[in-house]
Order: structure tokens, then sequence, then C-alpha cells
């Protein structure tokens, strides 16, 4: 087995924690319990801001890896890794304004925004999980560079 890079392997792990989460929260709150949905919600915006914190010190401090494969796919995976960002972003907006409703106990946005804003997140996760393993398991690594090189290809 190869050597997995630490610091986006932590990052990973901590999306996938935020996505489980918020799956045990969507099961809460249809189950009724307010109180732990809240609390479990809560535990999964900290888990993204771990991810955000890591991956974000990470990006700044060392660069991003390009895609290592073979360059036959190179533009799927770029495609891809363009569509997973612009979902992230969504459901990182999604996410704040979510919460911000149930904090405000604006019940009515707030029942409209939560399924929308997990699902997206829930593909947010999935689809970050593939990124990591075709940047890291699959495939070895490219060159680890700026965000716009490293989405750009050059």
């Amino acid at each position: 087995m190869t050597d997995l890079p630490i610091l986006p392997t932590i990052s990973t792990t901590f999306i996938v924690l935020s996505a489980i989460w918020v799956a045990i929260g969507w099961v809460q709150i249809a189950k009724g319990k307010v109180e732990k949905h809240k609390r479990t919600m809560i535990t999964a915006a900290v888990f993204a801001v771990i991810f955000f914190v890591i991956y974000a010190t990470r990006t700044v401090f060392i660069g991003n890896t390009a895609f290592g494969g073979p360059d036959d796919i190179k533009i799927y995976y770029t495609v891809f890794l363009i569509f997973h960002i612009t979902l992230a972003t969504v459901g990182a907006v999604m996410g704040i304004l979510s919460l911000v409703s149930g904090f405000k106990n604006n019940l009515d946005k707030h029942r409209k925004l939560g399924p929308f804003t997990s699902t997206i997140w829930f593909c947010t996760g999935i689809t970050g999980v593939a990124v990591y393993l075709l940047l890291y398991v699959f495939y070895k690594g490219g060159e680890t560079t700026s965000v716009i090189k490293a989405i750009l290809g050059s």
C-alpha cells in the first residue's frame, strides 16, 4: 500500500463525518427528536468547518495536487472536480442558511432548506471522496501547486 498524504486524508475524513452526522440528524428530526437533531447538526457543521480549515490551510501553505492519472481521462477528472467544487460551494452556503434559519427558529424556511441542503451535502461528501481517491489512491498525485494550476492542469 502506498503512503497516503496526511492532511488530505484527515480533511476527507472530516467531510465524511460531517455527511454522516447530517444523515443522523435527518433521521432524528424525522423521529421528532428536535434537541438531538440540533446537537447533531451543530456537530456536522463543526466537522465541516474543521475540514475547511485543514483544506484552506493546506491550499495556502502547500498548494493543491494536480491529477496524476492518465492524460486521456484528465478532462473527465477536471469536469468532475469543477462539479464537486460547485456542489461544495452551494452546499456550504445552503448549510449556513439552514443553520441560521434553524437557530432563528424560522422553521418554515428551515424545513424547506434542510432536505435540499442535506442532499447537496451528501453529494458533496461522495464527490469529495471520489476526488480524494482519484488524486491519492487510484493514481499517484501529480505536482502540488496552486489551485488555478491544479484545476486547469497547467
